[in-house]
């Protein structure tokens, strides 16, 4: 099987839709994952799309293939799957990180199918865990799940939602222990706070990162400067927008399109 890990953009600048960024309308019935690739291209102009699993309906085959038919029609390519809700890729006991591999397959499968490149997991760990322990927890999980995804030419990545993860030292050490081509972050660009500075996490993480989790600063300036970074530190793949509200995406798409 040919593989590949390149995240390379198309001529349009690599500017996709997080559907959690419509999370409220999606909720709330007003339309489904299945509308999902017509307004990413009708009412955003995007390109390319990522999905939650938590917003699926009940993926059967019948559906994805509705799913694919839809984004083929749309001219949307399928990024990637955000995959909650299905075990911490840092689980202190071997059940866990047993499950946690194992309730990962189905959304690798269904990626595959899908024509996605990857999908992201969480990596928390609990409170208070010695580093040095948990490292080895998340090594273990991601060499089990990796087995997996290799086969299916699906690259795994985290996204820095807390614990451990939002470490960018840990997270530099987890990625050169596992030391794999298909292992990556997935760089979450939310506000900084006094507890973390978005910009250094990015710095830092930003040699393994196969996708960005795109969120508008509290200045422009901020904004350009994570762009700068990225630009300049050799990132060449999509920027998934990921900013509350349509107000908030049509921003992002508006200082992505400027910066890029």
């Amino acid at each position: 099987m040919e593989t590949t890990t390149d995240f390379t953009p198309p001529v349009s600048g690599g500017i996709s839709l997080a559907q959690w960024a419509l999370v409220d309308e999606i909720r709330s019935g007003k339309w489904t994952t299945l509308d999902f690739p017509r307004i990413a291209r009708e009412e955003f102009g995007l390109d390319g799309i990522e999905f939650v699993n938590t917003l699926f309906d009940v993926p059967t085959e019948s559906y994805l293939k509705q799913l694919k038919q839809a984004a083929a029609q749309h001219g949307v390519t399928m990024l990637l799957v955000m995959v909650d809700d299905e075990g911490d890729g840092c689980s202190p006991t071997e059940e866990g990180r047993k499950a946690f591999a194992r309730f990962h397959h189905k959304w690798i499968d269904i990626a595959h199918y899908l024509g996605c490149r990857a999908i992201r997991t969480n990596c928390r760990g609990p409170q208070g865990a010695d580093k040095d322990q948990a490292l080895h927890w998340a090594a273990e999980s991601y060499r089990m799940l990796l087995g997996y995804a290799r086969e299916a030419n699906i690259q795994v990545l985290i996204e820095n939602h807390g614990g451990v993860s939002n470490n960018p030292d840990w997270m530099v050490q987890l990625m050169e222990t596992v030391n794999d081509p298909f292992f990556g972050t997935y760089p979450d660009w939310r506000e900084p706070t006094a507890e973390f500075d978005n910009y250094s996490y990015l710095q830092k993480t930003l040699p393994y990162a196969k996708g960005m989790s795109y969120r508008n600063q509290p200045t422009e300036e901020l904004t350009e400067k994570m762009i700068r970074l990225c630009k300049e530190g050799g990132y060449r793949g999509w920027y998934g927008i990921e900013s509350r509200g349509r107000t908030e995406i049509r921003k992002g798409i508006e200082l992505l399109r400027k910066y890029l």
